[in-house]
């Protein structure tokens, strides 16, 4: 049984077991520099799927940085919640200094409708993405990349992310997540747990982008 961020109970007030409790596999998360950002990531689960998937043209602290932001503004973090706000009054929201992200009325915009299908689908429980029905790595995968602004790279990580660091111990994650489920691959967030680890990542990164511009030179 794979381990689960808690989440709140759904309007019905039902959970399944594997839905509401950690296993020995959960770690606590440190991501920002922030210890009441890294808490809300840690201890619920749409904010740490909204941290990744703001988690774009900003720094990986800035990303996940956004949901405590969002949760201090609005009050709440909860699918319903953002998605049944006003959207011009989110974008505003996500413009109050400091940002959520550098761009606001896009990134508003995609949050919102992560937050309308994970209430639709999901019934509110980001969890259930991958607890539900006790789902292997592929599964867990094709549900990320069904979620709005998830595509193959950003699934990819976040199932990682699952796998690394939240317990997650669905049979065949690390393949699944491909290079990003490698043990000590320091590729992405998954692989940040102290400010070492953060440096490798950065590290790596650098070195992706030197290399794609340098064959990006070479075959012009």
């Amino acid at each position: 049984m794979e381990a689960t961020l808690p989440n709140r109970a759904t309007d019905d007030g039902i959970h399944d077991a594997d839905q509401t409790r950690w296993e020995d596999g959960r770690m606590e998360l440190h991501i920002t520099g922030d210890p009441a950002a890294d808490k809300l990531l840690s201890d619920d689960a749409f904010a740490l799927l909204t941290g990744m998937l703001l988690d774009q043209q900003v720094t990986m602290e800035s990303a996940f940085a956004g949901p405590e932001k969002i949760r201090a503004r609005l009050g709440s973090v909860d699918p319903a919640a953002i998605a049944e706000y006003d959207p011009a009054g989110f974008i505003e929201l996500f413009k109050e200094p400091p940002a959520v992200h550098r761009f606001p009325g896009s990134m508003a915009g995609r949050v919102q409708a992560l937050a309308e299908t994970v209430q639709r689908d999901w019934n509110g429980d980001a969890t259930a993405i991958w607890a539900r029905g006790d789902p292997d790595g592929q599964d867990v995968l094709r549900r990320l990349k069904g979620l709005p602004g998830f595509g193959e790279q950003k699934a990819k990580i976040f199932l990682a992310l699952l796998g690394k660091q939240c317990g997650l111990q669905a049979e065949g994650w690390r393949e699944a997540a491909g290079p990003y489920g490698q043990e000590d691959a320091f590729l992405s967030v998954a692989d940040i747990v102290d400010p070492e680890s953060l440096r490798k990542v950065r590290a790596s990164k650098q070195a992706a982008k030197a290399a794609a511009k340098s064959a990006k030179a070479s075959g012009r």
